[in-house]
């Protein structure tokens, strides 16, 4: 007779849930190793620990849904269904990358599977969400826009305008507020005036809903309900997850401006280690785990080697494709 978890979760579906999450994870390691190798040109800006608001979210998305990002992109892109080689490719400034190794870590999209683009600027995607979801309404296309953004940029302009503009043309729009306590290197709270996020969100007549970030199940549970309603034509809405990223804000960054204790207590509630007790009591066996998270690190393995002996672009590549009619060499307007 099945167990008590078994009867209440999907484990097939947590399985691959927790399959993904490893891939991210993976991915991001395996970037940081690229890093340490001095084959990535630019920074990295990890995201782990984040892996259960991604992959709880985009679970119930479809290639056709449009997907926006932070600098801390590499989840979005990976759950949205873009190839992990050409990921590395792109890290490295190779051929073969998702953006001609022109873009780099921060700068990463693929339209092929509706991912617009992660973003280096802070809250610039939010307006971007905004026209995006705007386009899709006035061409009445069947799909809806998420917009991922950090805590850090509910303190700028743009979080303003976005929201305010798709609350006013309610747009098919879902905000994934990423919140881990920190804007770079400055703890958000420290920064930021009255109650926080969800006020803010719902004074500009954006309904808004807190989520334990960490909790694949949870977020995916809440996504649902929230991406019905935006399907249905009730949004924009607003999700507040909190969260807890366990690197510096790059690579590179120490962390030293945290306090004593925090990393090693956050760790406590890792998203892929909560995941993984949960689907050991529901029947599923260790070893079977552990060959989801080696295949993980596998894939990320290869997909380094293969970007490191791939060559660079030629330097004639580097002004195609960078507006959207010919080349700025011959004509910039």
């Amino acid at each position: 007779m099945k167990n008590r978890s078994q009867r209440i979760i999907n484990v097939a579906r947590l399985r691959a849930h927790y399959l993904l999450m490893h891939r991210i994870r993976a991915l991001e390691e395996v970037a940081a190793r690229a890093f340490e190798d001095k084959l990535v040109h630019g920074f990295l800006y990890p995201s782990i620990g984040q892996e259960a608001l991604t992959v709880g979210v985009i679970a119930h998305l479809t290639k056709r849904d449009l997907v926006l990002s932070t600098h801390r992109g590499h989840g979005q892109a990976l759950a949205k269904g873009a190839s992990s080689t050409a990921m590395f490719h792109e890290l490295l400034g190779r051929e073969g990358g998702i953006c001609g190794g022109k873009g780099g870590p921060p700068h990463i999209a693929d339209f092929g599977v509706g991912l617009l683009g992660s973003n280096g600027v802070i809250s610039a995607n939010i307006v971007i969400g905004a026209g995006a979801a705007h386009a899709v309404k006035l061409k009445k296309e069947d799909r809806i826009v998420v917009c991922y953004f950090g805590d850090g940029a509910t303190n700028r302009g743009p979080f303003l305008e976005g929201l305010n503009w798709a609350a006013v043309f309610k747009l098919p729009l879902l905000f994934v507020c990423e919140d881990n306590g920190y804007a770079a290197t400055t703890k958000t709270r420290t920064m930021t005036a009255g109650p926080g996020f969800l006020d803010r969100a719902s004074a500009l007549g954006v309904p808004a809903v807190e989520v334990d970030g960490n909790d694949v199940v949870a977020v995916e549970a809440t996504a649902a309900e929230l991406i019905r309603k935006v399907r249905a034509g009730e949004g924009p809405l607003f999700l507040h997850a909190k969260t807890f990223r366990v690197t510096g804000h790059t690579s590179s960054d120490p962390g030293a401006y945290r306090p004593k204790g925090e990393v090693e207590a956050a760790k406590a509630h890792d998203p892929i280690a909560r995941l993984r007790e949960l689907l050991i009591g529901a029947g599923v066996a260790v070893d079977v785990l552990d060959a989801d998270k080696a295949s993980a690190y596998a894939e990320m393995d290869a997909a380094y080697r293969s970007a490191r002996e791939a060559a660079f672009p030629a330097a004639r590549m580097a002004f195609v494709d960078v507006q959207d009619v010919g080349s700025p060499l011959v004509e910039a307007f």
